[in-house]
C-alpha cells in the first residue's frame, strides 16, 4: 500500500503545526521547510480546514494553526479523509473488477484483513506521540538551532 502525496502532506502540515502551537504558521514556511510545492499545500490546507482538522486565519498576520489539541487529532481518522481509496487490488472495487478468480481467490480476503489492520494501527495513535517521538523535528525543518546530538 502506498498513501498519496495529498495524505503525506496533509500529515506533514499536521506535525508542523503540532510544534509551533503557540503561533500561526503560513504555508510559505512550511512549503519552504518541506521544500515542496506552495500550489500543492494550498489545497491541502484548504481541505484540513473544511474537515476541522486545522483553524486558519485569514488576512494580514494571518495563517493556521491545529483545529484540536494533539491528542485529539486521530492519524486513522486524518488518513482515511485525505486518502481516496483503499482499494489494494482490482477486485476491491467491483465496479471495476475484472478479475476471473475473484469468487474463489484467498487472496482478497488476506488483503482486506491486513487493510483493515493497517488502518487499525493508525487508529491507535493520535498527533501527540508523533510530535512526542522526534524532539529534533524543528532542526531537522531549519527553524532551530541543533542544542546537541540527536536522541
Amino acid at each position: 500500500m502506498q498513501l498519496t502525496l495529498y495524505t503525506d502532506y496533509s500529515l506533514r502540515v499536521l506535525i508542523y503545526l503540532g510544534l509551533y502551537p503557540d503561533r500561526l504558521v503560513t504555508i510559505n514556511e512550511i512549503a519552504e521547510s518541506y521544500n515542496i510545492s506552495r500550489n500543492h499545500l494550498v489545497k491541502v490546507v484548504h481541505n484540513l480546514g473544511l474537515l476541522g482538522f486545522i483553524q486558519t486565519v485569514r488576512g494580514k498576520g494571518g495563517g493556521m494553526r491545529l483545529g484540536h489539541p494533539p491528542e485529539e487529532i486521530n492519524i486513522g481518522a486524518v488518513v482515511r479523509a485525505t486518502e481516496s481509496n483503499f482499494d489494494l487490488v482490482e477486485c476491491f472495487d467491483m465496479k471495476k473488477n475484472t478479475c476471473p478468480i475473484e469468487p474463489a481467490c484467498a487472496i482478497k480476503g488476506l488483503l482486506g484483513e491486513a487493510n483493515a489492520r493497517f488502518l487499525e494501527v493508525l487508529d491507535s495513535y493520535t498527533l501527540a506521540p508523533v510530535l512526542a517521538a522526534t524532539p529534533h523535528l524543528k532542526v531537522l525543518l531549519k527553524r532551530e538551532e541543533p542544542k546537541g546530538p540527536p536522541d
